[in-house]
């Protein structure tokens, strides 16, 4: 399960969506407020999902090859291949590059509660039902597993701590180094978003073959 977790966390961390949206808030007036908004709230619907799955398993993973277990690896399976589709389908049929979202005119008026509500829009919501799915396995009467759990949610957030520090203490040189990682990301959007879902995807339907079959 820790490996799963911190390969579906990593992922969800490099995407170029959030990434793209957050340097544009951090940007904007007041950017610190709403970038810091942001990033609480992109890891407190992390923290949220991971929350039901808990309550759903009462912190005890089911016994293996019982129909909640099967149910959980089948999830993890149907996603995982979606995912490896969509990747194939976006690297045969690329989208042309574009420039910010429509939105991004109106980022310098946009409230806390907009930055809030954008965080839970970006959220890659594929990879974080395959992360659910994985925590089904978390026994948390061990420290390794809350451990586990708390990593994944963490790395799934870093770039956005990452960045969101750099502009509290450097704000003039973060904004120049950040738009410009910004324009890098609009530019290789969609090679990022084909290799984050094949790799993904590869990787989950492989773990999930391989849960079924041992």
């Amino acid at each position: 399960m820790f490996l799963d977790l911190m390969v579906i966390g990593t992922a969800i961390s490099l995407g170029p969506l959030h990434n793209s949206a957050f340097i544009l808030l951090l940007s904007s007036r007041r950017g610190v407020r709403k970038g810091l908004t942001f990033l609480l709230s992109w890891l407190a619907n992390l923290v949220a999902v991971i929350a039901c799955v808990v309550l759903l398993t009462g912190g005890r993973p089911p016994a293996h090859n019982t129909a909640p277990s099967t149910a959980a690896i089948v999830a993890k399976l149907v996603v995982g291949v979606a995912m490896v589709i969509y990747g194939a389908h976006r690297h045969r049929r690329p989208r042309p590059p574009h420039g910010p979202p429509r939105w991004a005119a109106r980022i310098d008026a946009a409230s806390l509660v907009t930055a809030g509500t954008l965080a839970w829009l970006l959220q890659p919501w594929a990879m974080v039902g395959v992360g659910a799915a994985t925590a089904v396995d978390a026994d948390l009467s061990t420290l390794d597993d809350w451990l586990a759990l708390s990593g994944y949610c963490l790395l799934a957030t870093l770039s956005l701590v990452v960045m969101e520090m750099y502009a509290v203490w450097a704000p003039s040189a973060a904004n120049a180094r950040l738009n410009a990682l910004r324009s890098w990301l609009e530019q290789h959007q969609e090679q990022l978003i084909v290799t984050l879902s094949l790799l993904v995807g590869l990787w989950v339907t492989g773990r999930s073959i391989y849960e079924l079959v041992a």
